[in-house]
């Protein structure tokens, strides 16, 4: 029974040990790795950057008073477009007590100078038609007469344009009828009746009664980071997405690079604007958000790899071509000259062939 115990032993020993020796071996043998292979294609390249912004018309205006007083009537609204010279809004005029007066009393006193030239006149037209005085006497009385008149007639309009801002004579040119600047859509009406406006002057902006804006001519207003603004010029593309209008792209052409940055989270931003063409049967309000595509540089029908089969040494750029595949994958080490990358992909102007297949990621391990 003992001698059967050792034998047993000896015999898992020798099995562990020929085990021991079989793991090594295998160990100590080289690995095969395979890895995917690339071929080089031809396609169109390009590489574009982002710049966020907002749309906004060319002209916005605001429409201010050239008088100051109450808003007695509103007669648009937002929404609503309005034609150059077209009335918005009337004011009503709060005369001052004391210009009141003064109006008023400019009338009286004009009225009695106005009658008494009535009355020299025509002691003066008697005596020119009983020939006692001379030609040159009647005219300079009849000169009086009408500079009387009209001085009763210039009172009488100072004091109407006090009181309610206009004249008979000029009604249809009155500052209590504000009136558009320009054709276009009302974008706001900030104002209601009965509130009280200031007119502009050198002193005050005055009180805005709308904003009138063309929406026929739209920009696209946005910022860029300073490491990009230098591959931009006017004229380029751009392609213009719109957050509220997903299903649309429109097409726009850079027109404006600022000449100046403004530091905004620590970088330096430049405002860029750019012309943007709309299709009529699209609707675009003003300040929707949107994203401008800008392409940066473009290469059509060109060889390409991607980025990531590339090997860098230096300011050299380095693929591994595969020689042969049987009975197991072999490459060789190939200087290329490489052009313009969009991140994923990569130019190759030398070095290799559409016909050469390029070792990309190891895809497993062979014993």
């Amino acid at each position: 029974m003992k001698k059967f115990f050792k034998i047993a032993l000896l015999v898992l020993v020798g099995i562990l040990f020929l085990w021991t020796f079989v793991f090594l071996y295998n160990k100590s043998k080289p690995k095969t790795k395979v890895f995917e292979t690339v071929t080089p294609a031809i396609s169109d390249m390009e590489k574009s950057t982002v710049a966020t912004g907002k749309v906004e018309p060319r002209d916005e205006v605001l429409i201010k008073p050239q008088i100051s007083g109450i808003i007695e009537q509103i007669y648009k609204e937002a929404g609503q477009t309005v034609k150059k010279g077209e009335v918005i809004a009337k004011v009503k005029v709060i005369p001052e007590l004391g210009q009141l007066n003064s109006a008023e009393s400019r009338v009286r006193i004009a009225e009695i100078n106005s009658k008494q030239s009535e009355t020299d006149f025509l002691r003066i037209r008697k005596l020119f038609g009983d020939g006692l005085i001379s030609n040159e006497e009647f005219e300079k009385g009849e000169v009086s007469f009408k500079q009387a008149k009209e001085e009763l007639e210039n009172a009488k309009d100072a004091l109407n344009i006090i009181k309610e801002g206009i004249t008979q004579k000029t009604a249809s040119y009155s500052n209590t009828l504000i009136r558009s600047t320009i054709d276009g859509l009302i974008l706001n009406v900030p104002v209601k009746e009965g509130n009280s406006v200031i007119m502009s002057n050198t002193f005050n902006d005055g009180t805005t009664i709308a904003t009138v804006a063309n929406m026929s001519d739209l920009i696209f207003l946005g910022k860029i980071d300073e490491t990009e603004v230098g591959r931009l010029h006017e004229g380029m593309p751009v392609k213009l997405t719109v957050g509220a209008l997903q299903n649309y792209t429109f097409e726009a052409t850079l027109e404006y690079i600022s000449p100046k940055g403004v530091e905004e989270n620590g970088a330096n931003q430049f405002e860029i604007k750019a012309a943007i063409s709309v299709p009529d049967t699209v609707m675009i309000r003003s300040g929707y958000s949107a994203n401008a595509e800008i392409v940066l540089a473009r290469s059509n029908n060109v060889l390409t790899i991607p980025e990531n089969t590339l090997e860098f040494s230096n300011d050299s750029a380095f693929v591994w071509v595969m020689t042969d595949s049987v009975p197991k994958q072999e490459f060789v080490r190939r200087h290329v000259e490489v052009g313009m990358s969009d991140g994923i992909k990569i130019e190759i102007k030398n070095g290799v062939t559409a016909n050469d297949k390029v070792r990309g990621m190891e895809v497993q391990n062979k014993k």
